[in-house]
């Protein structure tokens, strides 16, 4: 058992709620939240180490009311992870600029309101973690993810200038970096989908590299990300070739 305690946004479904149960198991306190209060009374009910905390981060004050209302009842938080999403992409096979904007309210500018909720707190206290979850969708740009793939490589940029900020107050930043996981989000697509792992894999591995170990980027699963890594740094008309010749292949 430990009196630790973590906040989890997006934690009504996928890798935010198989994270919530995985932390809840080890004995931490779990506050979770999202917009859908239901499914998240749903989860506190089935588990007394996880409470219910809604939220739409699309408001930036509401943010910080329910982060108050975290650190009140716990007294304390050692952990901040941002785990909210949202993909659609059937609309990205065309430009559709408002599910774009909405991708990149909900994707960036959410996680951005819940990190200034938490910042004060975690550089006034010197110490304390903050998490994003980003994706390997942002390390390059990938057919039908115009949105979602920009608005995880922003979320990994601003991770890394987070990172420098934090430092200087002793207060850890994280990215985490999932290739394919089997959640809501993710059986939207069309198209096969190598390497997929469960929410339950996911959580084990952020767990592991939330609490276990020091490094910037969680990753995983490993075969999957590192093959992503190396397209990463692929020169344009490399990847560009590499990645028609594999959409040719699928029938795409």
């Amino acid at each position: 058992m430990t009196n630790k305690v973590i906040w989890i946004t997006g934690g009504s479904s996928g890798i935010g709620k198989a994270l919530a149960y995985k932390f809840a198991n080890e004995g931490w306190q779990v506050a979770i939240s999202a917009r859908r209060e239901e499914l998240l009374n749903e989860i506190s009910k089935s588990n007394n180490n996880i409470h219910s905390f809604p939220l739409d981060v699309l408001d930036s004050e509401k943010c910080k009311d329910v982060f108050k209302k975290i650190v009140n009842k716990f007294k304390n938080v050692d952990i901040a992870l941002f785990s909210t999403g949202i993909h659609d992409p059937k609309s990205e096979k065309t430009l559709n600029l408002e599910k774009i904007r909405s991708i990149m309210e909900t994707n960036f500018f959410g996680t951005i309101n819940s990190i200034n909720a938490v910042y004060d707190y975690f550089k006034e206290k010197k110490s304390g973690h903050i998490s994003i979850v980003s994706s390997v969708a942002g390390y390059r740009g990938l057919p039908t993810g115009g949105g979602y793939c920009a608005s995880k490589s922003a979320l990994t940029s601003y991770a890394e200038s987070l990172y420098f900020d934090m430092k200087r107050f002793n207060v850890r930043v994280t990215v985490v970096s999932p290739g394919f996981i089997k959640t809501p989000m993710t059986d939207q697509n069309d198209f096969p989908m190598p390497m997929i792992e469960s929410a339950e894999f996911a959580a084990k591995q952020m767990f592991k590299g939330l609490t276990q170990s020091t490094a910037f980027e969680i990753h995983f699963p490993k075969k999957f990300t590192y093959l992503m890594k190396i397209l990463r740094i692929m020169p344009n008309w490399l990847y560009l070739k590499l990645v028609k010749k594999g959409m040719q292949l699928i029938g795409r």
